[in-house]
């Protein structure tokens, strides 16, 4: 199955490690990639009473800019990319972020966004970079695949799923998750957060179809107790020394609601685990 993946960049570290990283990972499927950058001049906002709209030698110089450091990471993307499975496609646009995110995954059929999860800041006490709460959050068409920037590529030992099987799933993602899985041939480690005997119909539903998703995949269960979510999670993942977290962030729930908790700050600064954020289908 042929994949459309993009992946943002600001031209830092953290965004090549992540190039890195995904051509590793599907380097045994069929591909194009999206390299692709968005620059915005902060007092271009049409209506923005507190700066002057900007000249247009501002845009060009702007534009010339990003055009340059496109060249120098093509360039210094060209040394690695030698896999005739892979089509590499560059772009760069003025613009707002999301916005011009959501036009390319509509445009080019994006089956998954990959990104660092910090950026040209790299601030060590922030656990995600803007961009990419941003996209986890706002764009909802395609699964995102989150790479801490202090890691390379290696085996993915298995995939730990936390879900309190809430979550309706959406069939294109799943497929996306489960090619991940299968070419690294991937066990999947269910990890219920609740009681396995208070499960409602819609539980038990919902549980059967993921199910279906793994039949052709190594999976087992694991309960944790929902009043220890993020200490046990974590200390689930460290122990096993698990190589990729994925889960179906409803929206508003895993980074709306839980941004500043532990496990998320724990997982976006030390962690060297890639997060695969999937979405519910009713949201």
């Amino acid at each position: 199955m042929h994949k459309n993946i993009l992946i943002p960049t600001d031209y830092s570290r953290n965004a090549f490690n992540a190039i890195v990283y995904t051509f590793e990972l599907f380097k045994n499927i069929d591909c194009t990639f999206y390299i692709f950058h968005s620059y915005f001049l902060q007092h271009s906002a049409r209506g923005n009473f507190l700066f002057p709209e900007p000249e247009p030698s501002e845009y060009d110089a702007a534009a010339r800019h990003s055009a340059e450091k496109m060249i120098f990471l093509k360039n210094k993307v060209n040394l690695l990319a030698d896999n005739p499975r892979h089509t590499i496609y560059y772009d760069h646009k003025f613009g707002s972020f999301i916005d011009l995110i959501e036009e390319k995954v509509k445009k080019n059929d994006i089956d998954l966004i990959v990104m660092g999860t910090r950026g040209v800041t790299n601030d060590g006490e922030v656990a995600y970079g803007r961009n990419s709460v941003n996209i986890m959050e706002n764009i909802r068409d395609c699964a995102v695949l989150a790479i801490p920037s202090n890691i390379s590529y290696r085996n993915i030992n298995e995939i730990v799923f936390p879900t309190n099987f809430k979550s309706h799933y959406i069939e294109s993602e799943m497929k996306t998750f489960v090619k991940i899985a299968k070419q690294g041939n991937s066990p999947i480690r269910i990890l219920h957060i609740g009681k396995e005997t208070n499960l409602t119909e819609r539980q038990k539903n919902n549980r059967s179809q993921l199910e279906n998703h793994f039949k052709d995949l190594e999976f087992t269960y694991h309960w944790i107790d929902s009043g220890g979510v993020k200490e046990e999670l974590l200390t689930f993942i460290d122990e096993r020394e698990s190589g990729m977290i994925a889960f179906v962030n409803r929206k508003h729930w895993f980074f709306g609601s839980a941004f500043t908790n532990p496990l998320v700050k724990s997982l976006g600064v030390h962690s060297k685990v890639p997060i695969l954020a999937l979405h519910d289908s009713r949201t």
